[in-house]
């Protein structure tokens, strides 16, 4: 069982026709921000069954994966670890949570860190100190900056809002849309998870400066009348 192995399993399941769309979809265009990112055109629930057969690969594998031009390599390795994450004791939970942080360069697409930074980072993170989010929400990388704001969604679900609070206010001046939409998601989430009151302390204080799109995302379950006011700036 190696990297070959899975790499031959997601060949097999390629669709060159899915691909095409995905590559347009994702922005791998000329100066767009997944720049060179290759698809083979595999839906996420398949890969996740291909995952499950390679729980025991070993971290010199995954980082081969990891390592690798193509989406579906790195998205499979990081539904690997988040497997094997979940299997071992803390240790082992450790060592995969300092895998994830020392790969962030890899891990550089929207999906790829929403569908594993919260279940790696955040839920390690969630009886720990929660410093390294505040370094990567300063960072020059787009990708580090999203998966410091994606990590919190599981403190969100353990009715936890500190620190993307604090965070969101780091980030309310950036300039990317991706951040603006995970930013305004996870303020969303505290409305739908924690308190819409909650939520709205912290929109009261910063609307008339967020950025559109920010906004729309964190007042999209509002009643009309509510996201009316919010959006008068």
């Amino acid at each position: 069982m190696n990297a070959k192995d899975v790499k031959k399993d997601l060949k097999k399941l390629a669709n060159p026709e899915q691909a095409k769309l995905l590559q347009r979809f994702f922005k791998t265009g000329l100066g767009e921000y997944a720049e060179g990112d290759v698809f083979l055109g595999i839906k996420v629930p398949v890969q996740r069954k291909v995952a499950k057969n390679y729980i025991d690969l070993s971290l010199k594998d995954v980082q081969e994966l990891l390592s690798s031009k193509i989406h579906e390599h790195r998205l499979s390795a990081l539904f690997i670890l988040i497997d094997k994450y979940k299997k071992s004791d803390l240790k082992g939970k450790k060592q995969i949570f300092d895998f994830y942080l020392k790969n962030t360069q890899h891990i550089n697409n929207w999906d790829l860190i929403d569908l594993s930074a919260p279940n790696i980072v955040g839920n390690y993170l969630l009886d720990k100190d929660r410093k390294i989010l505040y370094k990567l929400a300063k960072s020059k990388s787009l990708w580090e900056k999203r998966i410091s704001v994606l990590a919190t969604f599981s403190f969100i679900n353990n009715k936890e809002t500190k620190d993307i609070l604090k965070i969101a206010e780091i980030l309310l001046h950036d300039k990317h849309d991706l951040i603006h939409k995970a930013v305004g998601w996870m303020l969303r989430e505290i409305g739908k998870r924690v308190s819409q009151a909650e939520e709205e302390k912290f929109l009261k204080k910063h609307y008339k400066v967020m950025p559109r799109t920010m906004l729309r995302y964190a007042i999209e379950r509002f009643d009309e009348k509510k996201r009316k006011f919010y959006m008068k700036k």
